[in-house]
């Protein structure tokens, strides 16, 4: 087994723009698993079994979600189906799909978890407590956490909760890329938000004509995606196979066509 594996992560992909830049920056890089966060791939909210199914034969290993994922009704029966799309982890009892999934390819096996934040977000589960028990159940395979959350200080304390006991955690939701990546002590790899892949001339995704309307008038309007200034945004995780700490952490910001 090899001494190390790379991870790509990448935040939010926008619609059909973002899926576009996915296609076009996968094809220039190595990784040995490919991970993004997929609940906007289709029209810029939501997930279908169709925009999954492009990912995944692009080369996309898993694709984690968040609050949008039950925004289209075909996904409850599909999150059933397919492992590798995953719902947050911490939806209560009952919810369709599944929290967590282990890849296994090229001889390396990785898990990956999605859970989702609590502050301005839905009322959920704990996330805390829902990282608890799958730890319990782990069988040393290395972790990376997908923590969709919408406040900066509650991904903070999850990066400290899982301080050696994941080899990453990346926050999501937000659309804007921080910048504090960064390898706590214990050797986990932490990022507060992997930002989004898709177009930045925009507001976090969305076409800025509809979104200001909205904000001055307060009235409802049709929100669509952005189309200009195609960026990817995420993060390159190196783990060490034998202890499962984070080796490297590398934040990545590149236009595409």
């Amino acid at each position: 087994m090899p001494s190390s594996m790379k991870v790509l992560f990448l935040g939010d992909v926008i619609g059909k723009p973002g899926r576009m830049a996915v296609a076009e920056y996968i094809k220039t890089v190595s990784a040995d698993f490919i991970i993004i966060n997929g609940e906007n791939l289709a029209g810029g909210i939501g997930i279908t079994p169709t925009t999954a199914v492009e990912m995944f034969e692009l080369g996309v290993d898993a694709i984690t979600t968040g609050n949008h994922v039950w925004k289209k009704k075909e996904m409850a029966h599909y999150l059933m189906e397919e492992k590798r799309v995953l719902r947050p982890l911490n939806y209560p009892l009952g919810a369709p799909g599944f929290g967590y999934t282990n890849l296994r390819k090229n001889g390396l096996s990785l898990c990956v978890t999605n859970i989702e934040g609590r502050i301005f977000m839905g009322a959920l589960d704990c996330p805390f407590r829902a990282m608890e028990n799958l730890l319990e159940n782990n069988n040393g395979i290395p972790i990376v956490v997908d923590f969709h959350a919408e406040a900066t200080s509650e991904k903070i304390a999850m990066g400290w909760f899982l301080d050696g006991k994941v080899s990453a955690l990346i926050g999501t939701h937000t659309h804007v890329q921080t910048s504090d990546e960064k390898i706590l002590p214990g050797g986990t790899g932490y990022l507060t938000d992997a930002g989004m892949t898709g177009p930045v001339d925009s507001v976090i995704g969305m076409a800025k004509e509809g979104v200001l309307k909205r904000f001055i008038t307060q009235l409802p309007q049709k929100f669509e995606v952005g189309k200009d200034d195609n960026e990817v945004q995420g993060v390159f995780i190196t783990i060490d196979t034998s202890t499962n700490k984070c080796l490297k952490i590398e934040r990545i910001r590149e236009k595409v066509s």
